[in-house]
């Protein structure tokens, strides 16, 4: 299995600013949304909070939690966080789940859920 990348349009929905065309990485290993400094700063965003993560080699790190972030990929919507670190935007679980989207390893591409072409969908039990 490769890469998977896709792009999204990301905005913040406190300004008036256009949204910003990111080619983000899908990371199935990745909770969060994870953004570089200068995206944050791109899209005025203020921190919210830190999170502690596990990074890929092991090592812990206490980061920067901004947001909210309005993330688009064709139809669909979602209002997340995200993490400040790295040199790319990682589009994780939590935001490839509310905006109900696959990753096609073959293909080595993401897109939506074609069992819920129009919307997205979940479970809410």
């Amino acid at each position: 299995m490769g890469l998977a990348y896709c792009q999204l349009e990301l905005r913040n929905p406190r300004t008036e600013m256009q949204p910003m065309s990111v080619n983000a990485l899908a990371d199935t290993g990745c909770v969060f949304m994870s953004i570089p400094e200068h995206v944050c700063i791109q899209l005025q965003l203020s921190e919210a909070s830190q999170k502690e993560v596990t990074l890929a080699d092991g090592s812990q790190k206490l980061l920067p939690y901004v947001g909210p972030i309005e993330v688009s990929f064709k139809n669909r919507k979602a209002f997340v966080g995200a993490i400040v670190t790295g040199d790319e935007v990682l589009l994780g679980a939590i935001p490839m789940e509310d905006m109900d989207l696959i990753v096609i390893p073959q293909d080595r591409k993401v897109d939506i859920n074609p069992r819920n072409p129009t919307f997205a969908a979940a479970s809410a039990k």
